[in-house]
This record gives structure tokens, sequence and C-alpha cells, in this order.
């Protein structure tokens, strides 16, 4: 937005990253899942799984009314090496999250992810960033990009957690110190 820098850009250093107590808990608690890299082609049960995560979580956002249309052109119309993680549950194959993913020269960026908003105390947000991580940190690359960052926003504050971060700023990225 015009005259604000409230929006920073912010990377996780995957190399330094260790996962908190509560992290090692949401990573056990969703064992029963597996992911599979998918094309950035866009698919009904994607579709239905984003308006219901939409409608429970943003309801009042921009985007809770999005057509078919919409979702493939925002998938789609990549000009990078975009690619969709499915996480599907092992025993029954049911589709429980999926991450817009840009695959970088140094590591993975986070565009948009969304998930089965009915099984809230799994922590699938959460669970879908440390496998972008632990992806990351078995591949070598060195950051999982995590978008953009608002500070104030409590909606937003859950990317405060994976440190160490790096914010992109006038002169380049660098440390990204929060008091919070």
């Amino acid at each position: 937005c015009e005259n604000c820098s409230a929006c920073i850009s912010v990377r996780v250093l995957t190399k330094d990253f260790l996962p908190s107590k509560s992290m090692k808990k949401v990573l056990k608690r969703n064992q029963d899942l597996y992911y599979a890299m998918q094309p950035a082609k866009v698919t009904q049960e994607q579709f239905e799984l984003l308006r219901r995560y939409l409608g429970s979580r943003h309801g009042e956002g921009s985007m809770v009314d999005m057509t078919f249309e919409e979702y493939q052109e925002m998938v789609e119309s990549s000009t990078v090496n975009t690619y969709l993680v499915e996480y599907r549950k092992f025993i029954d194959n049911a589709l429980y999250a999926v991450a817009l993913t840009d695959h970088m020269s140094d590591g993975l960026s986070m565009v948009y992810s969304f998930f089965n908003p009915e099984v809230e105390t799994r922590g699938l947000g959460n669970y879908l960033i440390l496998k972008h991580i632990q992806y990351c940190q078995e591949n070598n690359f060195p950051y999982v990009y995590l978008g953009y960052w608002v500070q104030e926003s409590q909606k937003m504050a859950y990317k405060s957690r994976f440190s160490p971060m790096e914010m992109l700023g006038p002169s380049g990225w660098s440390a990204l110190k929060q008091s919070l």
C-alpha cells in the first residue's frame, strides 16, 4: 500500500532452525499424514477444501467468494516453478491440506496454504511450514519464504515462531529481531 511499510517479506533460515517442543508435538500429531508434490493443476477436491477453509477462517476476507476459475488462475498462471503440495491421510487418502509452493533456487516460497478447518487441534498451518522447513533441510536449501509478515497482525503472529528469520528491507535481507 502506498505510504505504508507494515508488510515485511520474511524467510526462515532452515539450517539454523530447531523446532520447539510444541512444534515437535504438531509433527507427532500429524504422523498419519503424507505429502505429495503435484503439478500446478487445480482439482475440484482442492477447491472444495479451499472454500471450507475460507468460510471458516476468513469469512470476512476478499477471497471468500473466490470462484473455481479464480482459484485456477491463482495456481496455474504462475511464471515460476510452482506446484501444489497435498497432505493426505494414510488410512483413507482424505485431503487435509494444500500448500501452493514456488520452488526457488535457494528454497521454497509458501505462496498460499489452506487446510481442513474441522481438525483445528492438529495445528495444520504450523505443520505445513514445518514440513517445508524439513524438506529444505533435507535438500540443503537455505530458506523457506513465508511471504509477508505484519508485526501488529494477530493473524500473522504465528510466522514469528519460526526463527531464526530474516526480513527484507531497503538494504537487503537482515536478521529479524523481534520483541514478542
